[in-house]
């Protein structure tokens, strides 16, 4: 590396390092102790946050996404990373908001890094649905040939990513998209014993039969002995009254 190059590297790590010094600066002064104390008390403190409102979070993250969106895309990805690292609900937010404002940039080597991502940094039901419905759920919606490696994770010990195997295909549905691949994540989370897992796959089912009730209703029929009853009510909570029924009718 030459002379000048490495001048530039070092005064862009030095820009990134007083953006995200300012982000945390912003973050302090907004903590609201009452909305902390609650959030501990209801995720039992096994989620590390400061105490800021998501609506606040979400309008800075806006703020200085404004700011950042002429760098390129692994500059960005590089600041999503270093706020990841914080352990911090809130600057995870804000990183995988960054992560899906650039959506229209992905490309398919994008995989391995979101998936080092979801193994990494998540570790609880709303930092996996956040991830998954937007940046992780936009990404597999472009590029469904890593669907196959998505099946994979449904084997996994980690259960946010079993959890991650549904919810990520919910972006893809909602836009009509992948609907056999669908049910066959269903078919192997299907005998999950996970409560987390279940409400995952459950969810996956019930945003699919937004647009496909026969199919969802079929599937839940053919299964509805061996899934579990989390899943199922899940499943089947948007179908019709007269559906639903016949959906929870003991045989």
């Amino acid at each position: 590396m030459s002379a000048n190059s490495k001048f530039v590297y070092k005064l862009r790590l030095r820009r990134e390092k007083m953006i995200i010094h300012e982000i945390r600066e912003e973050l302090e002064k907004l903590i609201d102790r009452r909305y902390h104390d609650a959030a501990r008390k209801w995720t039992r403190g096994q989620i590390k946050l400061l105490g800021v409102r998501t609506p606040v979070v979400r309008k800075i993250s806006a703020k200085y996404f404004s700011r950042i969106k002429t760098k390129t895309r692994q500059e960005i990805f590089d600041l999503c990373e270093a706020l990841l690292k914080s352990g911090y609900s809130e600057e995870r937010t804000i990183a995988f908001d960054w992560a899906f404002r650039l959506k229209k940039h992905y490309m398919p080597s994008d995989f391995y890094l979101f998936e080092s991502w979801l193994k990494t940094y998540v570790s609880s039901w709303g930092a996996c649905d956040d991830f998954c419905t937007h940046a992780f759920g936009a990404f597999i919606y472009q590029f469904p040939e890593f669907c196959p490696k998505v099946k994979k994770w449904t084997q996994s010990k980690n259960s946010w990513l079993r959890r991650a195997s549904a919810v990520v295909m919910i972006y893809s549905i909602r836009r009509a998209k992948y609907l056999e691949t669908i049910f066959e994540m269903a078919d192997m989370l299907l005998l999950d014993q996970n409560d987390f897992v279940q409400k995952g796959y459950g969810w996956m089912l019930k945003e699919a039969s937004n647009l496909y009730p026969q199919e969802v209703f079929h599937y839940v029929m053919r299964h509805r002995a061996e899934m579990p009853r989390t899943a199922l009510r899940y499943a089947i909570e948007k179908l019709s009254p007269e559906l639903k029924k016949k959906a929870m009718a003991k045989d």
